[in-house]
């Protein structure tokens, strides 16, 4: 019913940059917040990014300043510009959509994930 599909990741030196996209498909009435979340090795699954459906924005502390969340409404696709980037931020980053669908059943959705490795 509804495909969320992230791209953009890679391996990126520090201090370098990447850009991820994610573009929502499928039986889409409307597309409510958005985010990326991000699960190191180990670790817990946690919020990088939101940005609701006006544009207000929130970040992790651990990001803010480096991270820019956006995005395209008539795309339906959402972005996550990443400058300055540290070993840290090494994860696999997923995309998070509140969608309501055609049948007008409101839920969360998941993208795959796309592997971010920031190293020398």
């Amino acid at each position: 019913q509804v495909q969320l599909v992230e791209s953009g990741g890679g391996l990126v030196q520090p201090g370098g940059s990447l850009r991820l996209s994610c573009a929502a498909s499928g039986s889409i009435f409307s597309i409510y917040a958005m985010g990326w979340y991000r699960q190191a090795p180990g670790k817990q699954r946690e919020l990088v990014a939101s940005i609701t459906r006006d544009g207000s924005t929130n970040y992790a502390d651990s990001v803010n300043g480096r991270f820019t969340i956006s995005r395209d409404n008539a795309k339906k696709t959402l972005y996550l510009q990443m400058n300055n980037l540290k070993p840290e931020d090494t994860a696999v980053y997923y995309c998070n959509a509140d969608i309501r669908i055609l049948t007008m059943t409101r839920s969360a959705y998941w993208g795959q994930g796309t592997q971010v490795t920031v190293s020398s």
